[in-house]
């Protein structure tokens, strides 16, 4: 196979986040320094751990990721971003509660450096949060058009000629999709008329498309998954992908439920629950803003188990899914989820799963790896959707011809086959014939 083209990783990568002073933000850029400074390792992270089998199993090349393609380095990492709270990142981190104090102490000279840019945002769209570090601007054009100062701004501040824009903020209230999305221009004259369908992670991912800088949304908003902003990728040749990192729970599901339809088990129920006491907790515990991250959550089984082509196991699926904000657990979250299936027969079996994780501590390695993936992806040349990213979020972006892939399996499979391909390697199809011939 011929070998992509890629240009050179020189310099620094700006990476610009919205929902700088976060717990995911505070959490990846600490876990950077401290893997920097030998103190931790970047577990979770593909471009850090991962390896990846080249040709034949007889081969023995399972090179790490991060040798085997063109990756920016973490030295070469500048970080900025936006945030509605004005305090630096030391304060910040303080505050998640994520990283221990004494880890979080020696970061202070670092993470002092760093305070956000004032915010775009519009508390129509997050209602449980409020802060004062926002901008003024009299339609949301404006606040677009501010956004895109920020992002020349930090690039001509650092010397940087590359960057890329990931979405760390808060999940927005439902916004079904509408007609001024169904177009670039209808779009723009939507931003100049403040049209109520057009938050503000709509237009952070305009500004960023237009710098020709690429995007990722970490949340279930809309945000670029628009047909406007999806023609505004396509022509300006940025990658972009979405939506919602997929972490703690959905991650259990898109393990758990691949499995139980490999193997022909039917499912009648999963009853899903989560304890969560961050400020994304906060936020969801608005019924408009939990209502987006419902859609998010509920869409993964229904694209993996296919009820409408395996009616006899899970046409009658009954899939439920709570949040419940709960301040004393902080960001150590709890998914609880009960599967009722059955199998031979008809006969009826459960399966419990108590997964106590750290929402912070899985989210942080899938943003790095988004990073570095789609600055990869740029120097490629490849612009507009990034379906080989899927593996990375609850909704992945999609042609709408097809439906949304949530295998994890084949998710890893489609990811894969993509470096192999862009570093001209053959495509693994795990046929394995050859060795019995």
């Amino acid at each position: 196979m011929k070998k992509t083209k890629i240009a050179p990783a020189n310099g620094k990568l700006g990476v610009l986040i919205p929902g700088l002073c976060g717990a995911i933000s505070t959490t990846l850029i600490g876990g950077i320094e401290a893997v920097k400074a030998g103190k931790g390792k970047p577990i979770g992270s593909l471009t850090q751990m991962g390896r990846i089998r080249l040709g034949k199993r007889t081969d023995k090349r399972n090179p790490l990721i991060k040798d085997f393609v063109p990756l920016t380095k973490l030295d070469d990492l500048v970080f900025g971003g936006w945030d509605i709270f004005d305090e630096n990142l030391y304060e910040s981190a303080l505050k998640a509660g994520v990283l221990e104090k004494t880890q979080i102490e020696s970061l202070k000279q670092e993470f002092s450096a760093l305070r956000p840019m004032k915010a775009a945002f519009d508390r129509d769209y997050v209602k449980n949060i409020t802060g004062p570090n926002v901008k003024k601007g009299k339609t949301k054009y404006d606040l677009a058009l501010q956004l895109i100062v920020d992002i020349q701004a930090f690039k001509k501040d650092n010397g940087l000629d590359r960057a890329v824009m990931i979405w760390c903020a808060s999940t927005e209230t439902y916004i079904p999709p509408n007609d001024v999305h169904s177009t670039l221009a209808k779009f723009e004259a939507g931003m100049k008329k403040n049209h109520p369908a057009i938050s503000p992670s709509t237009l952070y991912a305009w500004a960023a498309i237009k710098c020709r800088v690429p995007f990722a949304n970490g949340a279930p908003n809309l945000s670029c998954n628009i047909p406007a902003l999806i023609e505004l990728a396509r022509k300006t040749g940025v990658p972009i992908c979405g939506s919602d990192y997929k972490t703690g729970q959905t991650l259990m599901k898109t393990i758990i439920a691949p499995g139980l339809k490999a193997r022909a088990l039917g499912i009648n129920g999963w009853f899903s629950t989560n304890i969560l006491g961050n400020r994304d907790g906060e936020v969801l515990d608005d019924p408009q803003s939990f209502k987006t991250k419902e859609v998010s959550k509920l869409s993964v089984l229904e694209s993996i188990l296919q009820p409408e082509i395996y009616p006899d196991l899970y046409k009658d699926l009954y899939h439920k899914v709570n949040i419940n904000y709960y301040p004393p657990r902080g960001d150590n979250k709890e998914g609880w989820d009960n599967i009722d299936i059955f199998g031979w027969l008809g006969y009826p079996m459960q399966i419990k799963v108590d997964f106590l994780c750290r929402d912070s501590i899985l989210a942080a390695p899938l943003a790095l790896d988004l990073v570095l993936f789609l600055d990869l992806a740029k120097r490629a040349g490849m612009g507009g959707t990034q379906e080989w990213l899927s593996f990375f979020f609850k909704s992945p972006m999609h042609a709408p011809e097809v439906y949304a892939e949530n295998d994890l399996f084949v998710q890893l499979e489609k990811f894969e086959n993509n470096l192999r391909h862009l570093m001209g390697e053959t495509l693994i199809t795990h046929l394995g014939t050859e060795y019995y011939r």
